[in-house]
């Protein structure tokens, strides 16, 4: 046995020990994958595009989206004087060809632009960077997230501070809903639980954050010496395992609270009441 083929040291015919190795295998198949790994990534493109396709929508038609004691979650927290309702307090007087929502969805929209996850899913699905596992991608170098505009995702946490603060925002809207139409308290509709599991799902999903996560234990060396820290990290670990789950849910609940209170604005449906 010769010394080049001894081991882990071992060398393809034709190169001397220590020598460079030959280049990967030519393959000339973009996969050799035969199960449909494009359907992921095709309904992801499908999904995200039909959510920013409607929230645009509702966003700049400024209109519906206040039906007593119900406030759309792309509306809350309505800080112009030209909101419908009261569900908020108004902080300034707004023009009043801007939607109120503009000045809103900036930051759910920032949080998810930049989102450890959302990113991952629209790389892939999008951008096809890689489109899936041992397929290749169609772009020639790869510089991460080191170049403008990529760079930008650093102030993810940034976004993730602003959406705890509107989370806080739905909880409020949530616990009005509990009111009829003339301010009494003690009432309760399909509307009530909708913008109440919405603020949920959107709590939840910005708790299980990779930064929320890393802001609550990171940088610790001794977990023993923080232990209040430390189980605050523990949970926000185990909410972070489920952190895309939270995200595709939270999307479609944040959609379809706002689908319902434009029913209820249009006049198209009547809330159904419990008590």
């Amino acid at each position: 046995m010769t010394t080049a083929s001894r081991g882990t040291g071992a060398t393809s015919p034709g190169h001397g020990g220590g020598g460079p190795t030959p280049g990967r295998a030519a393959i000339a198949a973009r996969t050799l994958r035969t199960d449909r790994w494009w359907l992921q990534p095709l309904l992801t493109v499908l999904a995200l595009v039909a959510f920013v396709v409607y929230s645009s929508f509702r966003a700049f038609q400024n209109a519906y989206y206040f039906s007593e004691p119900y406030i759309s979650p792309f509306y809350s927290p309505c800080l112009t004087t030209a909101c419908e309702g009261d569900t908020f307090p108004k902080l300034f007087t707004g023009p009043d060809w801007i939607s109120p929502a503009i000045y809103i969805l900036v930051f759910p929209l920032g949080i998810r632009l930049t989102c450890y996850y959302y990113r991952k899913a629209y790389y892939r699905s999008f951008w096809l960077s890689p489109p899936a596992c041992a397929v290749a991608e169609p772009h020639r170098r790869y510089t991460g997230e080191t170049r403008f505009p990529l760079i930008g995702q650093n102030v993810h946490r940034y976004f993730l501070y602003a959406a705890l603060v509107i989370n806080a925002i739905l909880f409020y809207d949530a616990v009005l809903a509990f009111r009829d139409e003339t301010g009494e308290w003690g009432h309760m509709g399909l509307g009530t639980a909708i913008l109440l599991v919405n603020a949920v799902l959107l709590f939840l999903y910005s708790l299980s954050c990779h930064s929320c996560r890393h802001i609550v234990g990171g940088r610790l060396n001794s977990f023993s010496r923080h232990p209040v820290r430390y189980r605050f990290w523990t949970v926000v670990s185990r909410l972070n395992a489920r952190h895309m789950q939270y995200a595709w849910a939270s999307l479609a609940s944040v959609a379809l609270a706002d689908l319902y209170v434009f029913l209820l604005a249009t006049g198209t449906i009547s809330d159904l009441r419990f008590f």
